[in-house]
């Protein structure tokens, strides 16, 4: 593809410069905004030519390094290659890249896990700092300078508006068809100049197709041809299938009480294997015409959609596997009237998802007797990833699930604990907790209720036993009996497993 046919505007296709000249614009000590959702969007060249030229530059004894925000996780080629290099400062607001990762946890890299709808408030807000470049992939440059998103939008109406300067990659790879399939909402505004936003079904467009960015403002733009990565769903498992089964069941019970309608309320699903199989065994159950306000748009969701199952899909991003990817890029044209891409503050926003009535079912590390909810650490000091857009859906939804296989590491380690050792969500934003046990319902439940029924039904037989010990004895030693604990013992688990590598006593 030749840049007349995706950089159509003269002025901008004359600002067309090799990755590493884009990447010399990007200083020490500079924040930049890039685009990027879930593996989905994100600049390819520019990040890796920054790399090359950080580990350079550290290399020689001249430290250099910048403060990395985007929409949630990207990929190897930004998050990784960056990292790698020691080139990342401060990182924010999600990320589930393993070289990040460690650096974050040895504390030679600072993060802040932050709730996805909050980040472009906070960039606005300004108590972050400013922000010096917005780095943000498009798939097309219209005649007009307009911008056309590609597999994810993200925060990147916001880096655009915000960023002293724009640099653009427009990547060949992303299918053409994706213009249309936008709705970029400009009617956002700071208190005390709030409006409400126009959005009463998934499916509505309240926006425009294209981002805007004035084209004095870019520096420099990078074509590219290169795929999105992201990673490869695995096969739903005996687990899974047993947790989506319970899930169905349960809707299935609730549509009954005509407490839901016969086509539930639009889904939301958080990234991962659990939740991907979850909406793969909705395209077996009895329910038709869903609908789906999520910030990501799994291959269970996809398929949904071609089964014609799913009516629309309202979302921030992609989140395929490379197959699943593949027929999006070649099919884009067929997808555009059923899949809408928002910004994340629409797409993850706390009142529509509460108007709405999102049913909402996010992943979990563990869980504790009361229904309190870690999402993001290992034993209650290593990040995993960050607590994304959980919060934003969990706390405003119809139905708040989580869901969970109840051992991990080979049953070493007990999903259901007798206190969270990290509390992402308080036991007052979760609704129904699901493992391959079964489920509880924790809605209209004391706490002591709460803690017989998620361990009846939600905890391993290997564990089940130690929990009813632990609560039998803490509702008579307990300094207060509502929400009974013994605090010496409360995260016994968790040293256990630290010291020995499993949270079960040795016999």
């Amino acid at each position: 593809m030749t840049s007349e046919g995706r950089i159509r505007h003269a002025g901008l296709r004359r600002k067309v410069v090799p990755a590493e000249e884009a990447a010399a614009l990007i200083t020490p000590g500079s924040t930049v905004g890039m685009s990027g959702f879930t593996g989905a969007g994100y600049p390819k060249a520019v990040p890796l030519a920054l790399a090359r030229r950080i580990a350079e530059a550290n290399a020689a004894g001249t430290p250099f390094r910048i403060n990395v925000w985007t929409g949630a996780s990207t990929a190897p080629e930004l998050d990784g290659a960056l990292a790698a290099a020691d080139g990342i400062e401060l990182r924010l607001p999600y990320q589930s890249d393993p070289v990040s990762r460690e650096k974050i946890n040895a504390g030679t890299m600072e993060y802040i896990d932050v709730h996805l709808s909050h980040v472009a408030q906070m960039a606005w807000e300004g108590f972050l700092g400013p922000l010096d470049v917005a780095l943000v992939e498009v798939s097309a440059i219209t005649a007009d300078g307009d911008l056309v998103p590609s597999s994810s939008i993200g925060n990147n109406k916001t880096w655009l508006d915000r960023a002293d300067a724009v640099v653009l990659e427009v990547n060949a790879w992303q299918s053409e068809d994706l213009e249309g399939m936008h709705d970029v909402y400009y009617g956002t505004a700071l208190p005390p100049d709030r409006r409400p936003i126009p959005l009463t079904r998934p499916g509505d467009r309240i926006g425009v197709p294209h981002l805007r960015c004035p084209p004095e403002k870019v520096v420099a733009v990078v074509e590219t041809d290169a795929p999105d990565r992201n990673s490869p769903f695995k096969a739903p498992d005996e687990a899974s299938r047993r947790i989506a089964g319970h899930l169905i069941e349960f809707l299935e019970h609730e549509v009954g009480r005509g407490r839901v309608p016969p086509g539930l309320l639009p889904l939301q699903s958080g990234v991962g294997n659990v939740a991907n199989a979850v909406l793969a065994e909705l395209a077996q159950s009895p329910f038709e015409d869903l609908a789906a306000y999520t910030e990501v748009i799994q291959d269970g969701m996809l398929e949904l959609l071609q089964s014609g199952r799913m009516s629309v899909a309202s979302a921030t991003a992609f989140s395929l596997s490379e197959a699943a990817a593949a027929h999006v890029n070649d099919n884009a044209a067929d997808y555009r009237d059923r899949i809408v891409l928002r910004p994340q503050e629409i797409s993850n926003h706390p009142e529509i998802v509460r108007r709405l009535g999102v049913l909402a079912m996010n992943g979990v590390i563990e869980a504790d007797i009361y229904g309190n909810v870690n999402s993001t650490h290992l034993m209650g000091s290593r990040i995993q990833n960050g607590i994304g857009g959980s919060g934003d859906f969990a706390r405003n939804a119809y139905i708040s699930f989580f869901v969970t296989p109840s051992t991990a590491k080979g049953g070493a380690i007990s999903s259901i604990v007798p206190m969270v050792s990290h509390v992402d969500h308080t036991e007052h934003d979760v609704h129904v907790v699901v493992t391959e046990q079964g489920l509880a319902d924790l809605r209209g439940l004391a706490p002591r209720k709460r803690a017989r029924l998620l361990i009846d039904n939600c905890t391993h037989p290997d564990y089940r036993p130690l929990l009813e010990d632990y609560l039998d004895r803490a509702l008579e030693g307990a300094y207060g009996r509502h929400t009974p604990h013994l605090l010496e013992e409360a995260l016994s688990w968790h040293a256990r497993f630290v010291r020995t590598g499993s949270m079960a006593p040795r016999s």
